[in-house]
């Protein structure tokens, strides 16, 4: 795979920067989303988040409980799935029958003594394979991690089993995290139940077609230019990214440090906020982990009837420029629904899409191939070709560009932030201005979700509506650490639509 079309981008971009016009006294520092923002978070008492509405979180939770099913019989049923067509789906990199077992048994036992830990207890969750489960493979989807077997689970597994999570087993990806699309030249890629010719969107992709076709109830993925949010779009599902240092990243092989982000992958908005509820939290591991208290995510979500007195800005010109006629149709329903509950839409200005995507490159590529130096020098050729090639562009971003990005990311903030403060609740956009691309073609798949990740700000992609028969997602932007306020948006637009259909139903 050529170099040039991924470093061309961002050699334009950045010899378009008139480093002038930025403030002089802005250094490239460690980001710091709360800062950035400028925008001090309400204070909310920490408490959990139950498992509100009719996602599977919930609706199997209460199975459980009412006795109408037991952990165990659950994980069994699940994972009989899971292994019943794998081989072909390629869902799952590492299936864990006895971890997932145990757990369950463990569940049951304990809900059967009355000793309930809360909306996770004896649910089947799956785990993107970058990250880290004692005793359980982490491959990071390439074959230089094939027997990586971690010592200690990362800090969110670690909560997902304190919780009472069953782990079912680790999730495709595309090769550590490092693409758009999902596709894994060693593994197989996920395949997309909605079109076994399409990618399932990456990177987070077998995390995506687990939750789409039921054999998790919800996933953890991780998001450092969309790869949350584009495998969401692309199958049909909720993705949340929330804001940088809400979740810690302790035990997550980094593809770009001052970008990743971990978050939910579920079937509606409550899951999502019950699974955040559980995740998020400070942690003395992860230096850009925030201290604040955790709120309960879904406590405004039974106001979702209306939206009155919501201004919801709509970037001027970005749907106007090679955006698929299907998705804009569907996005722009998708905004009517949202004014009809009373939402305001209010145009704003950004800076165009194509200008800031590159941004976000020049600093991924820099930092991943920093991460990977020394195994790009002596075992690049164990890498797949896309990979590769996103590592060998990164040793072509110059330090003087890379700090000029970080530069013009905090311009951006600011900008964004008075924006957010001032104007507007949340930004809405397309998730993706496409449709899931065929197996092969890659595709325009960050140009929307990227610059979010330079803000750090939280993002969640809601399914709007079908096009050419395959889901469209719709981009709400949210305000440094209101977590809860962005969910409230999109469960209200989620109710507004009714059911989704599954894949295979439409």
């Amino acid at each position: 795979m050529s170099v040039e079309p991924l470093i061309g981008p961002v050699h334009e971009r950045m010899a378009r920067l008139d480093a002038r016009a930025l403030m002089a006294w802005e250094p490239a520092t460690t980001f710091d989303a709360l800062r950035a923002a400028g925008d001090p978070p309400p204070l909310l008492l920490a408490g959990p988040t139950p498992a509100r509405g009719d996602g599977p979180i919930a609706t199997w939770g209460r199975r459980l409980r009412a006795a109408a099913e037991s952990p165990v019989e659950l994980a069994e049923r699940v994972l009989r799935a899971i292994e019943a067509g794998n081989a072909e789906s390629h869902v799952f990199i590492t299936v864990d029958r006895d971890g997932a077992m145990a757990a369950a048994r463990a569940a049951e036992s304990e809900l059967r003594r009355g000793h309930d830990r809360g909306p996770l207890h004896g649910i089947p969750v799956a785990i993107k394979d970058i990250v880290e489960t004692a005793g359980l493979r982490t491959t990071g989807g390439s074959r230089l991690r094939a027997e990586h077997v971690p010592a200690r689970d990362a800090f969110v597994v670690a909560r997902l089993r304190q919780a009472g999570a069953v782990i079912v087993g680790k999730a495709n990806t595309h090769e550590f995290a490092a693409g758009g699309t999902g596709e894994n030249p060693h593994y197989g890629t996920a395949r997309n139940p909605w079109g076994t010719d399409r990618v399932p969107g990456g990177s987070s992709a077998g995390s995506a077609v687990a939750v789409a076709t039921g054999l998790a109830a919800a996933a953890l993925g991780t998001d450092t230019g969309g790869s949350i949010r584009i495998p969401a779009h692309c199958c049909g599902i909720v993705g949340l990214k929330p804001t940088y240092g809400r979740v810690s990243r302790a035990g997550v092989f980094p593809l770009a440090w001052s970008l990743d982000h971990v978050g939910p992958m579920t079937a509606t908005v409550g899951d999502a906020a019950a699974l955040l509820g559980v995740i998020a939290g400070p942690d003395p591991d992860d230096a850009a982990s925030s201290p604040l208290a955790v709120p309960d995510f879904g406590a405004r979500l039974g106001e979702a009837a209306s939206l009155r007195g919501t201004r919801i800005g709509i970037p001027e010109g970005w749907c106007e420029h090679a955006v698929q006629p299907g998705v804009r149709a569907m996005v722009e329903r998708a905004l009517r629904a949202l004014e009809s509950l009373g939402a305001s839409l209010v145009d704003c200005r950004l800076p165009p899409a194509g200008d800031l995507a590159p941004v976000n490159r020049a600093i991924a590529f820099a930092e991943g191939t920093a991460y990977h130096w020394a195994d790009l020098n002596e075992r690049g050729d164990l890498y797949g070709a896309d990979v590769r090639a996103r590592k060998e562009a990164g040793r072509l971003v110059t330090g003087v560009q890379y700090l000029q990005a970080q530069r013009l990311r905090a311009q951006l903030c600011r900008e964004v932030g008075a924006l957010l403060r001032e104007r507007v609740d949340c930004i809405a956009t397309p998730t993706l201005p496409i449709v899931a691309p065929r197996l092969g073609e890659g595709g325009d798949v960050i140009r929307f979700t990227a610059f979010v990740n330079l803000l750090g700000v939280p993002a969640v992609s809601v399914p709007c509506g079908l096009a050419e028969g395959l889901p469209v997602g719709l981009q709400l932007i949210g305000r440094a650490f209101r977590e809860g306020d962005l969910l409230r948006v999109a469960a209200a637009y989620e109710l507004a639509r009714g059911p989704f259909p599954a894949p295979g139903a439409a």
